[in-house]
């Protein structure tokens, strides 16, 4: 039986189920987009729908790729990108914003540099007669959870003819402490088997515990390390991030060699044939650009992928997936 959708607020909240089914309606949407008939039935799916795009954090593919899949769908966008054109500079309260959004839209997807305001609007929007989905695009340095979609997406699709992600070992390496697409991530990783883990980062940017002791009590297998070299060819996908310098506490990303967490051509000659290399982007230099003429670097496939999963967010969300061809 299909499980239902409405807020997106956490990863944890996804079961394997609605993860499998999301990917299929992935993958159905993106068949229709082909073909011109069916572009225009997507257009129609629906056209009769209204979404806010609430982004008070800076943001580009995750704007663009909401703001695309809205009109995919024929949806009518409205946006704030920044707070000081809302009422919100003259006073008025983030609860009171929130339910404004709700006079006049379906949904309202959020970005936000404080975490734990999606989780905060959601709760409103339970408790007042106009009740309207909430999506977390990500919220401070804590969560992304339609970007964990797009990566478990991604992850499907690398090892399609390989038994998907049951089974393998992924790496993560980067700030992981402040890394919110990494945090996301593993917190999807329950829904999987015999899925190993390895944390490669400086110790002062290490995956922080409240992650590790939700994989210790899932089991999980995971392991840390600070040389990339000593597991890079044990690895079946190496997720690779940036130093998340907005977050930086007396210049904190700047001590440190960012030459022992980034991968060029001669890291890609240790990682196996068939293993993928991913980013959730932007990047720094933690990934060559000469790497970008490797087969395995599949972040700018992963990037595409994001449009078409929140597609299919939309598609759950609004309990339309039966209107798309089979």
């Amino acid at each position: 039986m299909s499980s239902e959708l409405f807020h997106v607020i956490e990863p944890r909240a996804f079961n394997r189920e609605l993860l499998d089914e999301l990917c299929d309606i992935t993958d159905r949407a993106r068949a229709m987009a082909k073909e011109r008939d069916g572009a225009i039935a997507l257009q129609q799916l629906l056209a009769d729908k209204r979404a806010m795009l609430y982004f008070t954090q800076a943001s580009t593919r995750t704007f663009l790729s909401f703001n695309n899949a809205c009109h995919i769908l024929g949806m009518g966008t409205s946006e704030i990108r920044d707070p000081a054109i809302s009422s919100e500079i003259k006073g008025e309260s983030f609860d009171d914003s929130i339910r404004t959004f709700s006079s006049y839209v379906d949904v309202i997807v959020m970005r936000t540099p404080e975490r734990g305001l999606a989780g905060r609007a959601a709760a409103l929007m339970d408790r007042i007669p106009r009740r309207v989905p909430i999506i977390n695009a990500g919220s401070g340095p804590d969560q992304h959870p339609t970007q964990a979609l797009l990566d478990i997406y991604t992850l499907e699709h690398s090892f399609i003819g390989r038994g998907g992600i049951d089974g393998k070992t992924i790496g993560m390496m980067g700030d992981l402490r402040r890394g919110r697409t990494v945090r996301s991530l593993c917190q999807l990783m329950k829904n999987y088997h015999d899925v190993k883990l390895v944390f490669i980062s400086p110790p002062s940017f290490a995956m922080r515990n409240d992650i590790k002791k939700q994989l210790a009590q899932h089991k999980i297998d995971f392991t840390e390390t600070q040389t990339l070299d000593d597991v890079l060819s044990d690895l079946d996908a190496l997720y690779v991030t940036r130093m998340q310098s907005e977050w930086d506490v007396d210049g904190e990303s700047l001590k440190i060699n960012l030459g022992e967490f980034s991968i060029g051509p001669a890291e890609m000659q240790l990682l196996r044939e068939d293993a993928v290399v991913m980013h959730p982007l932007p990047r720094g230099p933690e990934i060559d650009p000469a790497v970008d003429d490797d087969s395995r670097a599949v972040y700018w496939r992963q990037e595409r992928n994001g449009m078409w999963m929140r597609v299919a967010l939309l598609i759950k969300i609004f309990g339309v997936e039966a209107q798309l061809a089979s």
